[in-house]
């Protein structure tokens, strides 16, 4: 009960140091660009804004670690999720070319240099990745609906 009463105190109290700061971004507003105050101000609300993000991802992503490997089932099965993406991903790659695609307009990428053979066996991986997962969202539809009929 006392963790619960201080995150409730924590919450509050970001809660009153944000409100703080966006008032006084809000008393400092001005129409002159050249407002060193409101460039201040807005520096520090964005600033705020950045930590209480990357606050917020560390603690979901440390407190769903925790949550995951506490439960036993939760972790065999989150193992076995990237196993099989793995799987899906060592075999869209074996399978992707190298090549690079013929269109339209082609050698302006090859040009500058924003489409190399290196690119284009990740966009090839991405695909066929996405052609996998595609027949395989099928095959287990179709399956599950066909075991439903003949269960009834």
């Amino acid at each position: 009960m006392k963790l619960e009463k201080a995150l409730n105190i924590m919450m509050w109290v970001l809660v009153a140091v944000s409100a703080i700061l966006v008032i006084s971004l809000m008393a400092n507003i001005s129409d002159n660009k050249d407002d060193s105050a409101m460039g201040a101000w807005l520096n520090t609300n964005l600033t705020w804004a950045y930590i209480l993000l990357i606050a917020t991802i560390v603690l979901v992503v440390v407190f769903g670690l925790l949550q995951t490997i506490s439960d036993k089932a939760a972790t065999k099965s989150a193992l076995m999720a990237l196993g099989c993406a793995a799987v899906i991903f060592i075999i869209s790659y074996s399978f992707a070319s190298r090549e690079i695609p013929q269109f339209y307009g082609v050698e302006k990428f090859v040009a500058d240099g924003s489409l190399t053979t290196t690119v284009s066996k990740w966009i090839d991986t991405t695909l066929i990745a996405t052609y996998i997962l595609f027949a395989l969202t099928l095959v287990v539809t179709i399956y599950w609906s066909v075991i439903r009929v003949f269960k009834k």
